[in-house]
């Protein structure tokens, strides 16, 4: 699969950790451009803790760029979101994400999403630089969003923005079971109700009625059928 082209951005990130996990929520959402503005550590992205957390989306790591500015990061790109909790008197129109993300997803821009650092968020100056100011929606008593999980949620509304991934399909679809198997069964649990006391022949009161209902409203597969049908000799076989 292509990646897409959307770039995350992370300005001033202070741990490794959170640079492996932002790796790995970009992948799994289908991005792969990751670049850091002046990051901490100059070799964060190697570090062993950005590895780890990563977890198999070290191929991000190891095509993530490190920066001096937010100008060099977005270079290429034509419309940047900041992220923030807080809108600014003087800064770009604040924006719900998924209202946003609508209208850029039909839009040709090259989209960017910037996150400021784990504990000071983004300066002033990095989100004037930006066309948007995005905030996640959450609890208004408490707002406190890991740098990671806000690149999930993000790139995830966005990923759902632009289409989505289709849910994936399974193997093969069992076969259904006909109207004999079914019937077979219903018949194999009368003669085991029977023959552990739980049904009276003399007064059934419509139970294999509503067995056989109940057994056609389920839908069940050949396996389910024969999976069911050893249920009953083995119940069956404790009364012998």
């Amino acid at each position: 699969m292509t990646a897409d082209p959307t770039r995350f951005v992370l300005v001033g990130p202070s741990h490794a950790g959170n640079v492996g996990a932002a790796a790995r929520a970009m992948k799994v959402m289908g991005f792969a451009d990751l670049v850091l503005v002046a990051p901490r550590f100059a070799d964060v992205l190697q570090r062993d803790e950005a590895v780890a957390m990563a977890s198999g989306a070290t191929d991000v790591l190891a095509s993530a760029r490190v920066v001096a500015t937010l100008a060099e990061a977005l270079d290429g790109i034509t419309f940047a979101c900041a992220t923030a909790m807080t809108a600014r008197d003087f800064g770009p129109p604040n924006r719900a994400p998924r209202a946003l993300f609508a209208e850029l997803a039909v839009s040709k821009h090259r989209v960017a999403l910037v996150f400021g650092s784990e504990r000071f968020g983004l300066g002033n100056d990095d989100v004037y630089a930006c066309h948007a100011c995005v905030t996640i929606p959450t609890a208004p008593d408490y707002g406190s969003l890991n740098l990671a999980q806000a690149v999930q949620l993000l790139a995830y509304d966005w990923r759902q923005a632009t289409g989505g991934f289709p849910a994936p399909a399974r193997s093969s679809d069992p076969r259904l079971a006909d109207a004999v198997a079914v019937a077979g069964l219903v018949e194999h649990w009368r003669e085991t109700l029977e023959a552990i006391g739980f049904l009276d022949p003399a007064a059934p009161k419509k139970l294999v009625a509503r067995l056989h209902r109940l057994a056609n409203r389920s839908g069940l597969s050949e396996e389910e059928v024969h999976i069911l049908r050893g249920i009953a000799r083995a119940a069956a076989a404790q009364r012998r």
